[in-house]
């Protein structure tokens, strides 16, 4: 349901200052005690300085005038909210018998491992890609097996040969990053195609991360993998939720869609056991009202950070050539080349932290193929942007 006004993105807010520290936040909170220094702008962790839909808080004030917050329900409004959430954004007819609720995507991913692998078994990753995915498997005492993507004149692409290699008797599982986190690219239905046909193939469940799948710039376009084919939409479990897209990640809910009765099935027994069936009463509430009401949101959501990312695309172009950025298709988070500075990894940590006095992502966080980059999170108000950018000029010019 569309807001009969279609606000701008003035409307919305996102050039709004909004001060965050004094909430517990972990972006603002945190920054001094995980960096070491005072005075830093946080560009790290992936959540945005954006405050909510005003829907969504209406919607919470009016829930807390009554005061009572015991056990609750999941309703089939929150479900029939994101059946067609994804019909109408992502063109998957979801069947809401096949939502599942999870506290959030990387518990999700522990769940997963849980239900359907066992330890020893063999996870494949493709890296650089999201350090949970990694810390996951291995804190679940099952093998991670390493698909790294391919980078050439500034695009990645997976490396499917290498896959077909790699994939023996004893793997079970890989985790899918569509759109990749932190190389930001956003996969075509014919690079899923062909993906997905090597994992029916050797009958690999793909657990797809789809968190930021509505995040989404200009001239491109996310296909859903379970809308692939109907064989692999039943190999699938497609990991998704409003966490990213309106900033609701603090609020512990998201979803789990799985169209396959058995795999289902067994995933709700392992969420039985966990006790982790239900949601949290304001998580359930914002989702709903964010699908149901705030899509005007979103969409100016996207204009404003798209036009971040072109001040940061020419900002980088024509003063700071020496810093390579990766231009992503989706996500609000750049993938920054700064391996011309001559710099190793603990040398551009302290470069980024010292002289430049921005809080960015390691790249050789997200694994070793991350070495020499940084991951920047561009989901703020422009001036905070621009202020982090200049800061960034003047460290690479005293470098020289």
């Amino acid at each position: 349901m569309m807001t009969e006004k279609i606000k701008t993105t003035e409307d919305c807010g996102f050039d709004r200052l909004v001060e965050r520290y004094g909430t517990n936040s972990k972006k603002w909170d945190e920054c001094e005690a995980r960096f070491g220094r005072k005075g830093l702008i946080p560009m790290w962790i992936a959540d945005m300085d954006f405050m909510v839909p005003e829907e969504i808080l209406r919607a919470f004030e009016h829930r807390i005038s009554q005061g009572i917050f015991g056990y609750n329900t999941t309703p089939d409004s929150y479900s029939m909210a994101i059946v067609n959430w994804m019909e109408r954004r992502h063109s998957w007819k979801v069947q809401k018998d096949w939502i599942c609720h999870s506290p959030g995507i990387v518990s999700a991913l522990s769940f997963l491992l849980d239900t359907y692998t066992r330890k020893g078994d063999k996870v494949v990753i493709q890296s650089p890609v999201y350090y949970p995915f990694e810390n996951c498997i291995r804190m679940s005492e099952r093998i991670v097996v390493n698909n790294p993507l391919k980078e050439s004149n500034g695009k990645f692409t997976m490396d499917l040969n290498d896959l077909k290699e790699k994939i023996d008797s004893e793997t079970r599982m890989i985790f899918l990053c569509s759109p990749h986190n932190p190389v930001g690219r956003v996969w075509t239905k014919t690079e899923l195609a062909e993906f997905a046909e090597i994992c029916l193939s050797r009958n690999l469940i793909v657990v797809a991360d789809e968190v930021h799948s509505d995040l989404i710039y200009k001239g491109f376009s996310q296909t859903c993998f379970a809308t692939i084919s109907e064989s692999i939409a039943q190999r699938s479990v497609i990991c998704s939720g409003a966490s990213k897209t309106f900033n609701l990640a603090g609020l512990k809910t998201s979803n789990v869609i799985i169209p396959n009765d058995d795999l289902r099935e067994k995933f709700i027994n392992t969420l039985t056991r966990y006790n982790v069936c239900s949601g949290n009463t304001f998580g359930l509430m914002a989702t709903e009202v964010a699908y149901n009401q705030g899509e005007y949101w979103l969409d100016r959501l996207i204009e404003y950070i798209q036009g971040n990312l072109e001040y940061a695309s020419k900002f980088f172009e024509e003063k700071i050539p020496n810093v390579r950025l990766i231009r992503p298709q989706g996500t609000y988070l750049l993938w920054l080349d700064f391996r011309r500075l001559g710099l190793n990894d603990r040398e551009l940590a302290n470069f980024c932290l010292q002289e430049a006095k921005i809080a960015l992502d390691p790249g050789v966080e997200f694994g070793a193929e991350g070495s020499g980059y940084m991951r920047m999170n561009i989901a703020c108000r422009r001036s905070l942007l621009v202020e982090a950018l200049e800061r960034l000029k003047e460290a690479v010019e005293k470098k020289k």
